[in-house]
């Protein structure tokens, strides 16, 4: 798919740059720089454990408040494949996030199918980038429920 680069590729390195670049600017300005996706969706950071190799990821992602919760929309842009921050939170589901300036410990959960018949459009209101990402892949793309821990 066009835009989602590939393992060892160029596209993917010049990928990590730019998320690495976004990830310093939204902490060092407490997400006011690097903190909205097309100025109207919000990001947050998310840590992850990478499942093989053990080591400590930061990925920017878009989010949407439902309560207490924060849902994140594992899209990786309606690509075929889960993004690979998915799977880490399947492995290591006990993380953090930070919301602008605030750091929060959260759990990492798949929404039910129960729970997306009813989040999905909600998210797809709230960002309708989501549904043409859906149309894109035949997989359904999964949506993951932060809850704050403790």
């Amino acid at each position: 798919m066009p835009g989602v680069p590939h393992s060892g590729s160029i596209g993917l390195r010049v990928w990590n740059a730019i998320t690495a670049a976004n990830v310093a600017a939204y902490r060092l300005s407490g997400g006011r720089v690097g903190g909205k996706w097309k100025r109207r969706n919000p990001i947050l950071l998310l840590e992850h454990v990478g499942r093989r190799s053990g080591e400590r990821r930061t990925t920017p992602i878009v989010y949407t408040r439902h309560g207490d919760d924060l849902l994140l929309v594992a899209s990786r842009g309606g690509s075929d494949r889960n993004p690979s921050w998915l799977h880490n939170l399947r492995v290591n589901p006990d993380t953090s996030v930070q919301v602008g300036r605030e750091l929060m410990d959260v759990t990492a959960r798949i929404a039910s199918a129960e729970e997306r018949e009813t989040l999905w459009p909600l998210l797809a209101e709230a960002n309708p980038d989501y549904a043409a990402y859906q149309e894109r892949t035949d997989r359904e793309i999964p949506i993951v429920v932060l809850s704050p821990r403790g």
